[in-house]
Formats: structure tokens, sequence, C-alpha cells
């Protein structure tokens, strides 16, 4: 247990140094990736890493960008389950920390970046999700997404920011102050 929040406290503090960058842009999705945000933007707490091989029913075993080894439990009692698209050992994951009633870190909001990747169709609109905040449009649109990348557990695609609602392995929800929008994979 001393372990556990000797992690959680360490986390914590990776988070509040990261936020601490002076005002210069900061990569959001770790070295390997070239999305990048302005630091005058809303800045990102999310953390990035992998799903490690000790992930749960709820917990995750995150292995961040920079190589910590993070455990994090998820909320037993929440009506819906914090995870978007799943988790498997080896996914790319975008985690929000929250507490628990203890005080505890806790994941608040975890989005299955692996999932979230390729190519999802409505009755409007077909885009392909690209590692690197890239969004290739495959039908013509008056105002196609050209980019991606979370904030905060919500999607922007170019200047349009969602809330996750759903994301399944052949499903996405996203949802705004206009409404909930829904979209197939298509392979």
């Amino acid at each position: 247990m001393k372990k556990l929040l000797s992690l959680c406290i360490a986390a914590i503090a990776v988070v509040m140094i990261a936020g601490c960058d002076g005002g210069k842009t900061k990569n959001i999705l770790g070295s390997g990736d070239s999305l990048m945000i302005d630091s005058t933007a809303e800045q990102d707490s999310s953390l990035y890493g992998r799903c490690g091989e000790d992930c749960a029913m709820n917990t995750l075993q995150l292995i961040s960008d920079k190589g910590d080894t993070i455990y994090l439990g998820y909320d037993p009692d929440a009506e819906v389950s914090p995870v978007r698209g799943g988790i498997a050992v080896g996914d790319r994951v975008a985690v929000t920390l929250g507490k628990d009633e203890y005080g505890q870190a806790i994941a608040e909001s975890v989005i299955n970046l692996t999932t979230l990747l390729g190519t999802w169709q409505s009755l409007d609109r077909k885009f392909e999700i690209k590692e690197g905040g890239i969004v290739e449009t495959i039908v013509n649109e008056q105002k196609p997404y050209t980019s991606w990348k979370i904030v905060n557990s919500k999607l922007v695609l170019s200047t349009d920011t969602f809330k996750i609602y759903e994301l399944g392995a052949d499903s996405l929800y996203l949802e705004n102050k206009v409404g909930i929008f829904a979209y197939k994979r298509v392979k």
C-alpha cells in the first residue's frame, strides 16, 4: 500500500513539474510522436504511455513515456467505466488523474489511443485518424478535419472539441454542445 501511495505521489509530482514549461511549446504525445500543443492553449494534464502486463479489471499499469511504471485504480463505484476503448497490454493510452474519497490518485479517464486510430464514417463524414496527430479526410467536406489531439480527456479534431462518449472496436460516439455524433469503423 505504501508503494502504491508513493507511486501515486510521484505521478502527481511528474504532472505538476510537466505543467511548468516556462511558456514553451511541449510535446503531449511523447518522444516518438510529432503532435505539438501551443502553450498558450489549454494545458493538457494527461499522462501518456502504454498499458503494462499487470492491468486488471480495476487497475491500470501505465508505463509512461518517460519510462516510469505507475499503478492506478479506477473508481469501482462509477456508474460508467472511465475507460474508453478498452485496455490491452501494449496499447497506447492517455490518462487523466483524479482522486478517490481518501485523496489517493486514481485514473479518472483512460482513453485508448490505439483503438482511436483508424478510419471512421458517419452519414456525412469519413476520415482517418492517424498517428502523430494527423487526420485525413476521405470525402469532400466543407470543414474537413486535418489534425487531432487529446486535451484533458477530450478529443480535439482540428478546432472542434468533443467528449468521447463511447469508444469501441467498431464504434465511436463523440459529444459536444450540438449533440452526439455516431461513427462506425471502416476497414
